[in-house]
């Protein structure tokens, strides 16, 4: 991170905390004229330091209220078998994240879901179908203690 400075660290912060504040508004938070807080900012994407600005939803408004966690064993571990899960994942928005992991397991998912009946449809008709799954372990979380939340700048 050598190559932003204090002035671009508080531009992140505050795009992190509101990413529709004015640029209007994030130049006075930054002591910066508009133009200047424009130009950084354009440089931060440009640099890869800003990924993207999103809405943050309501997952129960939209059927997806309960967050389930999956840890995925493979029952082996070539590139064809992981290019294959891959492929899965990214076909089912009901994925929220998937990682894979070092450990006792080979991925992590993250799914958000409307109830467990949901869930056990998902996983039943579609996850433990995926290319290569030999064994799942499933943890429904009964409390969001945090979700997310800012990267330290």
């Amino acid at each position: 991170m050598s190559d932003i400075d204090a002035i671009d660290r508080k531009i992140l912060t505050a795009l992190q905390k509101d990413g529709r504040i004015s640029n209007l508004k994030l130049a006075e938070a930054v002591s910066l004229s508009p133009t200047a807080v424009l130009a950084r900012t354009q440089r931060l994407i440009r640099d890869g330091y800003i990924l993207g600005f999103e809405a943050r939803l309501n997952p129960a408004k939209l059927d997806s209220g309960m967050t389930v966690f999956v840890e995925v064993l493979l029952d082996r571990t070539t590139p064809n078998i992981f290019d294959a899960f891959k492929a899965a994942v990214l076909t089912h928005p009901e994925i929220a994240e998937c990682h894979m992991v070092a450990g006792g397991f080979d991925y992590l998912i993250k799914l958000r879901v409307r109830d467990m009946e949901a869930y056990r449809e998902f996983a039943s008709r579609r996850l433990w179908q995926f290319p290569g799954v030999r064994e799942t372990r499933t943890y429904a979380v009964i409390e969001e203690v945090k979700d997310g939340g800012p990267l330290p700048v």
